[in-house]
């Protein structure tokens, strides 16, 4: 019983009627998208919308926090498209099983830790990216297939399209100011569908697309060989495909945290993606990662439980099942309006009013992230060169801090004090501050504002004492911390000199 209140978060008070409204507009908006991946990528339109359904359950009921929804989103996708092209749909659901299970292990492990050292222009970059990607992905809808080549709409149609869309936008915008108690996007869907249904508006429809009408995902196991040869070709691919999946869902799950104040548990996410995926990989489906796009969705029709999240997949589900005339004759226009409308919430506008207040090597990064994430539409490669740029930038202004002050005591003994941390940066102005040959018999080094961090560090003090040595002088270390005098000892056959102790005070207590 206690298991199940933790799982479904029944403690949680639950707006029934918000969360269901929003699972509802979530399933509109993830239908054409996840139609759109599976085709991009050369998969049945079936694979996109099953992607969808087993992703979006079960991270919905076993994910890292409420208000998250997942499905088959364009960042896995696109690193499955070689794949396809190479061996096949059926290597394809290998990789995206194996992927599940890495993702597992991962979450396991508890390594999702690691997605904390991502610094604040990054997030910038990958969220402001992200934002520009989904508003470029909605151009595609304006487009129409002609002579099996993409043409823009033009004339009548074009016109007819813009006016759905700006009528969308409007009610988007609008509608809140009348009621927050219904989702203004799903208010926005319904009324552009009544209208282009009574009127006989000539539009483009989701059945335009593809096809939503099939059955429940049948169990099948991928049919590839089970041997080593198999596994080698997968193995990239199934690697990737999890870091790139953890990489987004880990990221969504940093801005809704921020967006909704609350905590979410980064390792059980990584736990609940594997499982779908490895789902997905048995069940037909293109695996997935958390969608943004859907969750911002999500949290502005006002849910903040994992019931939308079921309702969502329920939806699909039954679409695909029972509904697919009616979604089949969904316009376009409305599911663009309303991603228009999420684009427009998901930039991080603040970024662009610190701008003056940043460094700029924090802009530069927020950037690079931001133009990687548009052009490559590589999330995970984005996030790796943001956090690279920043670690060195990081190192480069920490090497610059090392400063050394030297003085003589009354017996002639030559005293360096040490300030800033002694690492792999810079080791080589520290050793420049060193006059060996003009320093007496007797040196001593102070640590006492300074940390000897790597092995670079340990390197430059071995090398700096055996010239000490050769010199026929004498060097002390001082007031090295408890964790510095462990490093040094660890490297007993590098380096031999002279530590001095910290005195140890006694303190008098009464027993």
């Amino acid at each position: 019983m206690k298991l199940a209140l933790n799982l479904f978060d029944f403690s949680q008070k639950i707006d029934y009627r918000t969360e269901i409204l929003a699972g509802l507009t979530v399933a509109m908006t993830m239908i054409p998208e996840s139609l759109s991946f599976a085709i991009l990528a050369g998969f049945p339109p079936l694979v996109g919308l099953y992607a969808a359904f087993i992703a979006g359950l079960i991270t919905a009921v076993f994910g890292g926090r409420p208000g998250m929804v997942s499905g088959g989103a364009g960042a896995t996708v696109i690193v499955l498209i070689a794949l396809m092209r190479s061996h096949g749909l059926e290597y394809v659901f290998a990789a995206v099983a194996l992927a599940g299970v890495i993702q597992i292990l991962i979450g396991v492990f508890k390594f999702s830790k690691f997605i904390h050292l991502v610094p604040q222009p990054v997030m910038y970059g990958f969220v402001n990216g992200l934002a520009i990607i989904i508003f470029m992905s909605q151009l595609d809808q304006f487009k129409i297939i002609s002579n099996e080549t993409f043409t823009w709409l033009q004339g009548e149609a074009l016109y007819i399209m813009l006016g759905l869309v700006a009528l969308t936008i409007a009610i988007v915008v609008l509608f809140p100011k009348i009621t927050k108690k219904v989702p203004a996007s799903l208010v926005a869907i319904i009324v552009v569908f009544a209208l282009v249904v009574i009127f006989g508006i000539d539009t483009k429809t989701v059945q335009d697309i593809a096809s939503v009408e099939g059955g429940f995902p049948p169990f099948h196991i991928p049919n590839i060989p089970f041997n080593l040869e198999a596994f080698q070709v997968i193995l990239p691919y199934s690697l990737i495909f999890a870091a790139v999946g953890l990489t987004e869902g880990l990221l969504t799950l940093n801005l809704v945290d921020e967006i909704t104040g609350t905590r979410g548990n980064g390792n059980r996410e990584c736990i609940a993606q594997g499982t779908s995926n490895i789902a997905n990989g048995f069940f037909f489906g293109m695996g997935g990662c958390p969608m943004i796009a859907q969750t911002l969705v999500n949290l502005s029709a006002g849910s903040r439980a994992r019931l939308s999240g079921i309702i969502a997949a329920v939806t699909i589900l039954l679409i695909i099942l029972f509904g697919a005339p009616v979604i089949g004759r969904l316009p376009m226009a409305a599911l663009v309006g309303v991603m228009i409308m999420v684009a427009l919430g998901t930039f991080e506008w603040a970024s662009f009013r610190i701008l003056n207040k940043m460094p700029k090597h924090d802009i530069f990064v927020g950037i690079l992230v931001a133009v990687i994430t548009v052009i490559l539409h590589n999330l995970a490669l984005a996030v790796l060169v943001g956090v690279i740029i920043s670690a060195l930038v990081f190192a480069w202004e920490s090497a610059k801090r090392i400063r050394a002050r030297s003085y003589f005591d009354a017996e002639g003994t030559k005293h360096y004090d040490i300030y800033g941390p002694l690492f792999f940066g810079s080791v080589m102005a520290f050793t420049e501050k060193f006059k060996i040959n003009e320093d007496p018999q007797r040196v001593v080094i102070n640590f006492k504002d300074s940390r000897v961090a790597d092995m670079s560090a340990i390197e430059a003090l071995n090398t700096l004492t055996k010239k000490y040595s050769a010199a026929g002088k004498e060097v002390y270390l001082q007031y090295l911390s408890a964790d510095c005098v462990r490093v040094l000892g660890n490297a007993e056959a590098v380096i031999d000199v002279n530590i001095i102790k910290d005195p140890e005070y006694l303190v008098a207590v009464e027993k």
